[in-house]
């Protein structure tokens, strides 16, 4: 993905600083050598980072530091304020570091570092080879957890998806609008694997015998140490009658190829829909200059998820931004160049998304005879009911230690956290996996931030005022607090979620 070359602030550090100024706990912003740089104090001892996150180049200075990181505000990156070292997604690369020097009073910073972050020492117990099922964003953070964390076994990943991995979540907001550039989407070059020896079969996987921790796929049968399930979801396809427009559906690079191919020789498009992915599609293809009518069952946008308040606040913005909604109705039928609705009312489209939910691919945990509940259930270390088989991403329903039920989450961050985690289960590390869940939903210039879950609840806290683009609401069940969704209160959301991990009083 891109990165913007952030316009330069504070002073020069490499004239040096008074080392009053680096306080614990606290981020100082300067430059070094044209390059935005950070200087923090961590017991003690001062280091000198880059201040640009690697994600989506969130300015890292206006971040919350915890115990030695910082976070990013935009979209919850962390990193370590001491290496660098990118710890939580959704960034996947480390932050730059320079020498510093502190003498005679003054903080100096000197010549950018080349050395990497070391990798951590293996378990005496480790694994000889580890199988993914599923290069998405759970599969592909699991394969590079496993590098990074200095895993030197075997690593297969199966995927049939002939694309390198890529940044999903950007297909429906920037890259379909049009102002993200296709070099920006990539997460890992093409020889990514290759130069980290993961082998990549690009084969469907047939079968998973899970006691044996066994894959078939190919028509080779192998066996591996551990084995991590991360096969994603896949959209839910709508049965219409009648021909007519035809009906495209976005999760891969491809299928927003496909719409953004449709959109080049069309006025008119219907969005059936009004999830996240189906209003994102209308605010790009809208941008794009196509006349956008959206047509759901809901009587009020992203209400079930979001609540009234802020769905009322995305209708009305879609509205000023031309969008036309057709609320409490189903499509029927396809007829020439038109969509029909339930209540016979026809739509004028060259062509139509289809935006209503997706449905984890479960099939093969099924059929392996694993614990399922709506989902593939795992323990808090995300380890299935069969020992050595975790479950990571859109198909595992884990213990939320949060609202203290079992959930299961279809977010991008989430999996890429959940992908982490297993990875260094699978090599030994037990690690509970209590990270609270994140997404983010880009509408035009305006980012809503969501902290938490919550399936239901008894009421909400509005603060501030969503049509002034400045507030956060929260979902309580009695006195707890299961959710924060905040509209550019960047801080507020990073508070929340450090709150709820117990890393801020």
């Amino acid at each position: 993905m891109g990165e913007q070359q952030p316009q330069l602030k504070g002073p020069d550090l490499t004239q040096g600083v008074p080392s009053v100024s680096i306080v614990d706990g606290a981020l100082f912003l300067g430059h070094a050598n044209g390059e935005a740089v950070m200087l923090a104090r961590v017991d003690g001892v001062c280091s000198a980072v880059g201040a640009t996150c690697t994600h989506y180049s969130g300015p890292l200075a206006e971040g919350l530091v915890v115990d030695g990181t910082v976070r990013c505000p935009w979209h919850h990156a962390c990193f370590d304020l001491r290496t660098g070292a990118a710890l939580r997604p959704p960034a996947l690369n480390d932050l730059p570091r320079w020498h510093v020097e502190e003498h005679d009073g003054r903080v100096v910073v000197g010549a950018r570092l080349e050395i990497p972050v070391a990798a951590r020492r293996m378990p005496q117990r480790a694994p000889e080879s580890v199988g993914i099922v599923g290069a998405g964003a759970a599969g592909q953070a699991a394969a590079e957890t496993l590098r990074r964390e200095g895993f030197a076994g075997h690593i297969t990943m199966y995927d049939c998806v002939e694309s390198e991995p890529v940044d999903r979540p950007n297909l429906s907001k920037d890259y379909l609008a049009g102002s993200a550039q296709p070099e920006w989407i990539p997460l890992r070059p093409a020889e990514w694997h290759t130069e980290h020896n993961v082998e990549l079969v690009r084969s469907e996987v047939q079968a998973i015998d899970a006691k044996a921790r066994r894959v078939v796929a190919g028509g080779r049968d192998r066996a591996f140490d551990r084995v991590i399930l991360a096969t994603g979801a896949e959209p839910i396809r709508l049965s219409l009658t009648g021909s007519g427009p035809r009906v495209l559906y976005l999760r891969t690079l491809a299928d927003s190829d496909g719409v953004i191919a449709a959109a080049a020789n069309a006025r008119r498009v219907v969005v059936l829909g009004a999830s996240f992915i189906g209003l994102e599609v209308a605010a790009s293809l809208r941008t794009r200059g196509l006349d956008v009518h959206v047509a759901a069952p809901e009587s009020r946008p992203l209400e079930r998820v979001l609540g009234t308040d802020l769905g009322t606040f995305i209708q009305a913005l879609h509205e000023e931004k031309g969008v036309v909604f057709h609320l409490g109705r189903l499509a029927k039928s396809l007829d020439a160049g038109h969509v029909v609705l339930d209540d016979g009312s026809r739509l004028p489209a060259d062509f139509v998304v289809a935006g209503v939910g997706v449905r984890p691919r479960t099939q093969l945990a099924e059929t392996a005879g694993l614990r399922m509940e709506k989902g593939v259930l795992v323990n808090e270390y995300l380890e299935t009911s069969a020992p050595g088989v975790f479950a990571a991403g859109d198909i595992a329903r884990w213990p939320d230690p949060h609202s203290g039920a079992a959930i299961r989450v279809e977010h991008w961050v989430v999996a890429q956290r959940q992908g982490q985690a297993a990875a260094r289960n699978a090599i030994g590390a037990a690690e509970r996996f209590t990270a609270v869940p994140f997404f983010w939903s880009a509408h035009y210039d305006v980012s809503i931030n969501y902290v938490g879950h919550a399936e239901k609840w008894d009421r909400t806290v509005v603060e501030g005022s969503p049509a002034q683009r400045d507030c956060a609401v929260r979902y309580l069940s009695g006195s707890k607090q299961l959710a924060v969704a905040t509209i550019f209160r960047d801080r507020d959301s990073l508070e929340v979620e450090a709150r709820m991990e117990g890393a801020l009083a």
